[in-house]
C-alpha cells in the first residue's frame, strides 16, 4: 500500500516523540545519579550514569535511522510534493520540533561572531535571533520533562554533543562555555559556500 506524504511525515513525528521520551529517560538518569552523589551512594552513581550513557549512545542510533528515514522519503518523493506536504504538517497541532542539523551552521556561525567561544546561554539567544523565522510552535513549547527548558533549546544543546564528538566544537572547553574548533570552521566555511552555490 502507497503512503501519502502524510503518512511519511507521520513517521517523522514518531521518530520526534521516541527521541523526546528518550530524552526524557536521560534526565530522570542524570537527576537521579546527581541526588545518589549528593548523599554518597557513589556504587548507584556509578551504576546510573553507565545507564546514561548507553542511553545516549542508542538516541545516536534513533537519530541515524531517523536520518535514514528523511533521506528515503527525500528519494522517493518529488520534490514540489516534498515542499507542500511540510508546509501541511508545519500546522500540524503537534508538529516537528525543528532536526538538530538545522542548529549546526547557525551555533558555528554565532560562535564565530561571538569571537570563537561564548557561554551557552549566550550562544543559544543569538541562535535564538538568527532562526527566529525557522523555529515553529513546537520548538517553542517547553519540555514536558523539565517544565524551565524550551524544547528548542534542548534540541540546540543535543546538536552541540554532536559536534563535540565530530570535534566540530571543542570538547576540553571550561563547563558551560561552547567553542568552535579549526575543524568546525573549515565545516562553516564549506556549509556556507555549497549555500551561496545552491542561490546561484
Amino acid at each position: 500500500m502507497e503512503e501519502s506524504p502524510m503518512d511519511q511525515n507521520e513517521v517523522a513525528i514518531a521518530f520526534d516523540i521516541v527521541l523526546e521520551e528518550i530524552e526524557n529517560a536521560i534526565a530522570a538518569l542524570n537527576r537521579e545519579g546527581s541526588q545518589a552523589l549528593q548523599v554518597g551512594k557513589y556504587d548507584v552513581a556509578r551504576e546510573l550514569m553507565e545507564k546514561g550513557s548507553q542511553v545516549t549512545a542508542f538516541r545516536t542510533k534513533v537519530v541515524d535511522l531517523q536520518k535514514e528515514w528523511i533521506n528515503i522519503f527525500a528519494a522517493l518523493m518529488p520534490s514540489k510534493v516534498q515542499k507542500r506536504s511540510i508546509k501541511v504538517d508545519a500546522r500540524l497541532k503537534r508538529g516537528l520540533r525543528t532536526p538538530e542539523d538545522e542548529f549546526r551552521a547557525p551555533i558555528l556561525q554565532c560562535l564565530v561572531d561571538l569571537g570563537g567561544s561564548a557561554p551557552m546561554t549566550e550562544v543559544l539567544d543569538r541562535v535564538e535571533r538568527v532562526m527566529k523565522d525557522r523555529l515553529n510552535a513546537y520548538d517553542r513549547l517547553p519540555l514536558p520533562s523539565d517544565s524551565t527548558l524550551i524544547r528548542w533549546r534542548n534540541t540546540a544543546q543535543w546538536a552541540r554533543n554532536v559536534m563535540v564528538r565530530e570535534g566540530l566544537l571543542a570538547s576540553d572547553s571550561p563547563r558551560g562555555v561552547w567553542e568552535i574548533t579549526p575543524a568546525g570552521r573549515r565545516w562553516l566555511a564549506a556549509a556556507i559556500e555549497a549555500e551561496m552555490k545552491r542561490r546561484a
